[in-house]
């Protein structure tokens, strides 16, 4: 049999365009030979949808989409896709995400997801009811067993820890399934394309069979998609492969060992800077903005952010403010200035003394004779960002904010301030990541000035102020908050392992726990390390364990 994997990126909710996109990647594919098209999990609806599947008339319009979708396939065509079902549970959530087979105008078989993740990004527990024991269908003289994202997570000789006492992959094998199929919406993380790879190796391996896995690529909100669907034969052999981050349409043949595999990223950083342009493209595709607005400041962040964005949105539809004020370096300036001459981008100067100091002076009878402190920084930073938002305003661009994840996790930031926008694209970026991104994007020629992957980073909001004034060097800073964050590690284990002074490393967890309230208030941002503020790291504002 020769199946095809419809590697898509559907828009939550948009089910005519997403059915649309499926039947021009079906007649695709059919003109190619193939007998079985897969699409990713949910991609009627789009993934995830979350609360969406309670509103009225969502459930009809999904199941009409479906239906559209098998009335309209090309004759000798089946395809999978993924939809929301109707629960068959008498009791239990009414809904349940499913993968649908289809052929003919009918709809054939409809399996269940079987584990409902709910950790990380993840809450499938809130809408969809688990579904019943796996079946095994033919398509053709072919015997397939499919199965739904998680539903492959769980094998108790890849894991060390299970999260589930249920193994649908398992449950399948005594039907001797001939190939088995994983339709996805897999997100991207750090390094997690070749471990999803590993882990599928081993499940072709265990049970000898070919394994199909067709996964969604796009950015919807702080997840991306990558896509990188894969096709393995009995012995983990790569025979089929689709890009990461783009959509894509590939062939495996379960008879003949013949190989599809399309180009990749050549490592984990260029994978990375790919995710936040998709995610950037599609955040603003999909929320209907087409420009956007960032706030130069000729550090490296500002930076780094611009080059995403003129990927993601074309030059032409980028707007770069320089906004100097009191403490802002010449240096600070030409730099801002050369990088959008490099990138083509349209380039304003809006100082911020004036305002600043209008600002003082209304606030001077209030504050009496108060010393100046924090409250003067932070005022110029709130200053630039009602500029930023104002542009916003008139031109209809999305503002683009800039902070990092070293700084987001230490309260680095400022509320109202640098903090505005719609769109945090590196926020889930440590500051040493955002130098290998720099170094890579001049790996051919210098796109961002050097001068600004040379000198210290400074918020220059006061005079000769730098970062490490305030924070830990960030080579150091970065490796606590990753153990901190991403590992769950103690303070102790942390001190031993990076040999480093235990009042540093509670120093450091002490901003983590107290900027919570920040973070809460934070633009959404685009999730690529294992684990991201947001939807994948949920902590109570109020609270005083420690």
């Amino acid at each position: 049999m020769l199946i095809a994997i419809g590697q898509i990126n559907t828009t939550v909710g948009d089910m005519g365009s997403n059915v649309r996109k499926m039947l021009d990647f079906a007649h695709s594919a059919h003109q190619r030979g193939a007998e079985l098209i897969v699409f990713p999990e949910l991609a009627i609806c789009g993934y995830p949808p979350r609360d969406l599947v309670q509103c009225d008339g969502f459930q009809e319009e999904n199941q009409e989409s479906l239906l559209e979708l098998s009335r309209h396939l090309p004759t000798n065509l089946t395809a999978i896709a993924g939809y929301v079902a109707r629960s068959p549970q008498s009791c239990g959530k009414p809904f349940a995400n499913a993968g649908a087979v289809l052929a003919g105008g009918k709809l054939l078989y409809c399996q269940a997801k079987i584990l409902l993740p709910t950790y990380d990004v993840f809450d499938e527990h809130r809408n969809f009811e688990p579904g019943g024991h796996p079946e095994v269908f033919q398509v053709g003289d072919t015997r397939i067993g499919l199965t739904i994202c998680e539903d492959c997570w769980n094998d108790k000789y890849f894991w060390q820890k299970r999260l589930y006492t249920r193994d649908p992959v398992e449950e399948l094998a005594p039907a001797n399934p001939e190939v088995i199929i994983n339709i996805s919406a897999s997100p991207y993380a750090f390094g997690k394309r070749a471990f999803r790879q590993k882990m599928l190796q081993a499940i072709a391996q265990r049970h000898g069979v070919p394994v199909v896995f067709a996964n969604l690529i796009g950015g919807n909100d702080s997840l991306v998609f990558d896509g990188s669907s894969l096709a393995l034969d009995a012995k983990g052999s790569i025979r089929a492969q689709a890009k990461s981050f783009e959509e894509d349409l590939v062939f495996f043949d379960t008879k003949k060992p013949t190989e599809d595999i399309h180009p990749q990223p050549q490592s984990e950083i260029e994978a990375v800077f790919e995710a936040l342009v998709l995610g950037t493209r599609d955040y603003c595709r999909k929320c209907g903005f087409e420009r956007a607005v960032i706030g130069l400041s000729g550090g490296i962040d500002s930076s780094v952010v611009a080059v995403i964005a003129a990927r993601a949105l074309g030059p032409e539809n980028v707007i770069g403010i320089s906004m100097p004020g009191p403490f802002s370096s010449e240096g600070s300036l030409t730099d801002a200035r050369r990088l959008a001459q490099n990138l083509g981008l349209q380039y304003e100067v809006v100082p911020i003394t004036d305002g600043f100091e209008v600002f003082r002076q209304v606030l001077k009878p209030v504050f009496r004779d108060l010393p100046e402190d924090v409250t003067e920084e932070n005022l110029q930073a709130r200053t630039r960002g009602t500029i930023l938002m104002a542009i916003s305003n008139k031109h209809r661009a999305l503002v683009l904010s800039t902070g990092n994840k070293s700084e987001l996790a230490t309260g680095y930031c400022t509320l109202y301030g640098d903090m505005v926008g719609g769109l945090a694209v590196i926020a889930d970026i440590y500051k040493v990541m955002v130098y290998d991104l720099a170094r890579w994007i001049n790996r051919q020629r210098e796109v961002i000035p050097n001068a600004c992957l040379e000198k210290p980073p400074s918020a220059e909001l006061r005079p000769n102020q730098t970062d490490q004034d305030t924070l830990p060097p960030y080579d150091l800073l970065d490796q606590v908050l990753s153990d901190y964050i991403e590992e769950n590690a103690s303070a102790e284990d942390i001190v031993k392992k990076r040999r480093v002074p235990l009042n540093l490393v509670r120093d450091v967890i002490r901003r983590v726990h107290h900027n919570e309230y920040k973070r809460q208030q934070a633009a959404p941002n685009l999730k690529v390390t294992p684990k991201a503020f947001g939807v994948g790291r949920v902590f109570p504002i109020a609270h005083r364990y420690r």
